[in-house]
């Protein structure tokens, strides 16, 4: 026997389609809900590696660093100072400021060294054994000053170094060159220390 139900025209039907709208409105309030729970508790990375809070920390201050080794190319503090501020620049979303940045960096150039690595037999008698590498390393203090965190404060020297081979080729030719790469590292490794600290 087949059973009809009956329905009136004037009373609307509130049968399994309603109730599906209502689960479906549902999910999707829940699901916006989720999202904006993690939105709130989210951690901000970066491509570069730090982990710097924006919202507290905008600027940074370079005072120029001296040079305090007794050698060296005569531009070099100020080849520093530049190197420092463009690194930082280039690799955070920081404003570079004259004075009373939330990051301050100061220091000085306290060591500037040419040593002897590998001696070279000269197999002559008469004649003494020459160097076979001379190494170049130099050494930045730099004090870091964190306003919006104290705990970050430091003060610490750091030093790297290059080899270059004199028999073939003199200090003065590649002294440029050597102190760049230097530096590079130097900096690198005072970004690491300061912002970057994991």
């Amino acid at each position: 026997m087949r059973r009809v139900i009956w329905e009136s025209p004037n009373v609307p039907y509130t049968g399994r389609s309603n109730n599906m709208k209502l689960i479906s409105k549902l999910r999707i309030l829940l699901a916006f809900g989720i999202f904006l729970l993690f939105q709130g508790c989210s951690v901000k990375y970066s491509f570069t590696g730090t982990n710097i809070n924006y919202d507290l920390v905008k600027t940074f201050t370079v005072e120029n660093f001296f040079n305090d080794s007794g050698g060296g190319p005569a531009n070099m503090e100020q080849l520093f100072t530049e190197s420092l501020k463009e690194y930082y620049q280039r690799n955070t979303q920081l404003e570079l400021v004259r004075t009373n940045g939330d990051l301050q960096f100061a220091g000085a150039i306290n060591r500037y060294s040419l040593t002897p690595q590998s001696a070279v037999s000269s197999n002559n008698p008469n004649l003494p054994d020459r160097a076979g590498q001379m190494r170049l390393t130099i050494a930045v203090e730099v004090e870091y000053i964190n306003l919006t965190n104290e705990e970050e404060n430091l003060r610490r020297t750091f030093s790297f170094f290059q080899d270059y081979d004199p028999r073939t080729t003199t200090l003065l030719d590649v002294e440029s060159q050597l102190v760049e790469e230097i530096f590079q590292n130097i900096i690198q490794d005072i970004f690491t220390a300061t912002v970057a600290n994991w």
